[in-house]
């Protein structure tokens, strides 16, 4: 049998990791490894463990979520850091990704959307609840509402936007168009210049508010 997905949580609520761990460990595919508390109980964990996904809260006594992601990204630059998140905390999710979070998901998340998060983040690619795609499109893309034309963006390039729309990575966006993943990574710069955008998570808003994709 295939090994299951190897589960940290980080969240200084134990009734919530306590909810959490019991759905994750009930299903035929994930299972918690370790549970921490705050930021440095992850850390003074992490040398000692072998995961695959991180589900990291954003704001916990003594070290924070943003820290703790920042620090253990330091250490192991492979870790697949997720944000925790609750309404109310949008304004500290451009700094959970600024500090290498691959996504974030809301913690009221249903069962079939957080067993998609957690297969999409295990294959290597972004997850994000759309709930909180609001929040970034306000934000960063108000003064953006640049058609494509105006933007100059290449067919090519739009076809790339809308596999990194389908959560796709670069080395499968390059399989699929028959592209080198330089000639991709070079497409998703260009993107991010093109619209103004700070990341692809900003790129991808941009491109949901202007219509150039659909999720």
């Amino acid at each position: 049998m295939k090994d299951k997905i190897r589960i940290v949580i980080v969240d200084d609520h134990e009734i919530f990791r306590e909810g959490l761990r019991v759905f994750i460990d009930s299903t035929d595919y994930a299972t918690v490894v370790a549970e921490a508390n705050d930021g440095q109980e992850f850390l003074n964990i992490i040398d000692h463990i072998s995961c695959d996904i991180v589900f990291m809260d954003i704001q916990m006594p003594g070290m924070n979520g943003v820290d703790a992601t920042r620090k253990a990204l330091e250490k192991n630059p492979d870790l697949k850091i997720v944000a925790l998140s609750m309404f109310g905390e949008e304004r500290y999710l451009q700094s959970m990704l600024d500090a290498g979070a691959k996504g974030f998901i809301l913690k009221k998340i249903k069962k079939n959307e957080l067993e998609l998060a957690i297969k999409h983040i295990c294959g290597g690619r972004s997850y994000y609840s759309e709930e909180l795609l609001s929040f970034f499109t306000d934000k960063f893309l108000g003064k953006t509402q640049n058609l494509v034309e105006d933007a100059n963006i290449t067919k090519r390039e739009l076809e790339v936007l809308k596999f990194v729309s389908k959560g796709y990575t670069s080395n499968e966006i390059a399989e699929k168009l028959f592209i080198s993943f330089r000639t991709v990574e070079g497409h998703k710069a260009n993107l991010i210049t093109k619209t103004g955008s700070k990341n692809v998570v900003n790129l991808l808003v941009y491109a949901i508010k202007n219509k150039l994709v659909e999720i």
